[in-house]
């Protein structure tokens, strides 16, 4: 049953807003008349309260699945406040914790649970939630389910799937970042109508887009310079790299400013000690990469400088879009040179495997399909084949796409535990058929000290096809205190469809990454046409979103101050024709014995890192990155040209 209260009463009553933003009445009530939908909505104008309002009239649970745990945290604590029931499950939890969640989600004490893409691909919990009635699956970052999206991830393309087959009737899909192409694919996925898809534009008036273009040397003084127009007042510096962010945060507090560097190489809690300092105002300027921004819900950032370029025109509205939240001025600036665009562009040949790698993952399905089945572990089949893990999911959902293999389930290959009790004590828990079926988990568990290996293939010998009931029976131990259960050694297993030619199919394959890796190209093209465009900023930004309602000129970007940029050259380097290549690469020659590729090779002098690089302790190795600054087609054809 429906809640009956209107709409707009509830709005006051648990979140205090006196009306509905633009847009976000209309997603409600698509969501209240029982249909799937979009919000596709500009960063920090209201998305997550669509789904966050729309929960509390649904009859069941509302399950959100979001890409970051930061996003996670910040959301459950907004949810909390306003005295909603909600709840994470997520990995720096305590067993305890995530028990208690799971057991408040099956006695209904839930309105929302948030969990990550990642939490879907574990079997215990698919089990788990498929006990439970839910109402509505909530997708934030929807964008991520498109391959035509700046930030495709493979594992949202089986939601659908997912969705399917835990019977959920309704999804939500929320995204600030969507092209036209990219939201008529996430519709189509999630077969969600166009009456139920909401656009409310992408521009945004308080926002002044700046570019000014700077080169290298010069960064330093018109940063500190362009932080002069917002005394104490809270920015974001995004740079690319992690040693820029700590090199330039050094700089910024040598000269006087509140500054600190956040990045993914630093420790979670640290991570979150500067997040928690910046947001109550003891710090002042974040020197960030892309990892820091995603949740965050700061209204009075004054400035988002763009010290590096970003990665794409998505990226930047997504990270310009975390200014100015409160309505007021507020200042987007890029410190613009094409320095950076070759370490862009080699981000992007680093995800497209070489086709002898491809065949290899397709030798490895022929060669170890059994009755049909093909089982891998993705670190396994990474460091086999020489394909980072990202790229070689990218691969096996190409594979799926193409009718080749199709996902039947994942599991957990190495269980162990450790028992909170003795055997007997144990055992006296249960009678007859259950207290022997539980003796035989023990006798094919092999005890080292105080863990126990449950040794999967002895026990399927004696008991054929009762894996399930297996797993089952431990989950149900530890969920009762018996012992306390661990798992990992995460396995995939897909049904094999077709025969497999590996010469025609790998090339087939590698045309489709290659095409890929040029679309990206393509995206970095499209980002300098923006920052170089003779027409207003806001609307040419707008544009690319699809939003042609913006006004023509906003008035207060650089173009609009009669100052379009054009971004100065990177400084001339010495041709690739007059390295030795091979020189710089004897070392990762002499460590790897044998003959490498060109690829492999320039992936080495680019800083490109790769399963096979990792193994050799490539990065420890003197001309690791020596020509990241290069384009890595041109470091790629001088060596097969040698």
């Amino acid at each position: 049953m429906l809640n009956a209260v209107p709409l707009s009463e509830q709005l006051q009553h648990y979140f205090g807003f006196n009306q509905f933003r633009n847009g976000q009445r209309e997603v409600v009530e698509a969501l209240t008349d029982g249909h799937s939908a979009m919000a596709i909505f500009p960063t920090g104008s209201g998305k997550s309260l669509c789904y966050q309002l729309a929960a509390l009239q649904m009859p069941h649970l509302t399950l959100v699945i979001s890409p970051l745990l930061a996003l996670i945290r910040d959301q459950l604590a907004f949810l909390q406040s306003k005295g909603i029931a909600s709840a994470a499950i997520d990995s720096s939890q305590s067993r305890e914790e995530t028990q208690q969640v799971m057991k408040d989600a099956q006695e209904g004490r839930l309105k929302i649970l948030m969990i990550s893409v990642e939490r879907l691909k574990n079997e215990r919990f698919r089990r788990f939630i498929a006990q439970i009635p839910v109402s509505l699956m909530v997708i934030d970052e929807a964008h991520c389910i498109s391959e035509w999206g700046h930030n495709f991830r493979p594992d949202y393309l089986k939601l659908p799937d997912y969705k399917r087959e835990l019977k959920i009737p309704q999804a939500l899909l929320l995204t600030a970042t969507a092209t036209p192409a990219v939201i008529r694919d996430m519709a189509a996925k999630f077969a969600i109508h166009e009456h139920h898809t909401t656009v409310t534009g992408f521009y945004r008036s308080n926002l002044h887009l700046h570019i000014r273009p700077t080169e290298s040397a010069h960064k330093d003084a018109t940063l500190i310079h362009v932080l002069g127009k917002t005394p104490d007042e809270p920015c974001v510096v995004y740079v690319t790299q992690q040693n820029t962010a700590e090199v330039v945060a050094a700089m910024l507090q040598n000269k006087g400013f509140k500054a600190t560097a956040y990045h993914a190489g630093l420790d979670n809690m640290v991570r979150q000690q500067i997040q928690d300092d910046f947001m109550r105002g003891a710090s002042q300027v974040i020197v960030a990469t892309i990892a820091f921004g995603m949740g965050i819900d700061k209204s009075d950032i004054r400035q988002v400088i763009h010290y590096d370029l970003p990665k794409s025109v998505e990226n930047y509205s997504q990270e310009i879009g975390r200014a100015g939240r409160d309505g007021k001025k507020s200042l987007c600036t890029l410190l613009g040179s094409q320095d950076g665009l070759n370490l862009l562009q080699n981000f992007v040949y680093g995800d497209t495997p070489e086709q002898a790698s491809i065949a290899r993952v397709l030798q490895n399905i022929i060669e170890n399909t059994e009755n049909g089945q093909w089982e891998i572990t993705l670190y396994d089949l990474s460091s086999q084949s020489n394909i980072r893990q990202l790229p070689l999911k990218t691969l096996l959902v190409y594979l799926n796409m193409q009718g080749v293999i199709q996902p039947l389930y994942s599991y957990y290959s190495e269980y162990r535990f450790v028992l909170q009790m003795s055997e007997t004590d144990l055992l006296g828990h249960f009678k007859e058929e259950r207290r022997d079926f539980i003796s035989s988990l023990l006798k094919h568990s092999k005890l080292a000290r105080t863990w126990y290996s449950f040794d999967f293939d002895s026990f399927l010998g004696e008991f054929p096809d009762q894996r399930q009931r297996a797993v089952a029976a431990l989950e149900y131990l530890d969920e009762s205190g018996y012992l306390r259960l661990e798992t990992k050694q995460m396995t995939d297993v897909y049904q094999v469809l077709a025969p497999i030619d590996i010469e025609q199919l790998s090339a087939q394959l590698y045309r489709q990454f290659s095409d890929k890796e040029q679309k990206e190209i393509g995206r970095l093209a499209q980002m300098l046409a923006l920052f170089e465009s003779k027409e207003c900023l806001s609307h040419t930004l707008a544009v690319y979103f699809g939003d042609e309602k913006a006004p023509a000129t906003c008035g207060h970007c650089s173009v609009c101050h009669g100052k379009p940029a054009t971004l100065p050259a990177p400084p001339a380097l010495v041709s690739v024709e007059d390295l030795d290549l091979h020189a710089m690469c004897a070392d990762l020659l002499n460590k790897a014995g044998k003959p490498l590729s060109a690829h492999l090779l320039s992936c080495f002098l680019c800083g490109i890192t790769l399963p096979l690089l990792t193994k050799y302790r490539a990065s420890k190795m003197a001309y690791f990155g020596k020509l990241a600054d290069y384009p890595f087609a041109e470091v790629r054809a001088a060596f097969a040209m040698a």
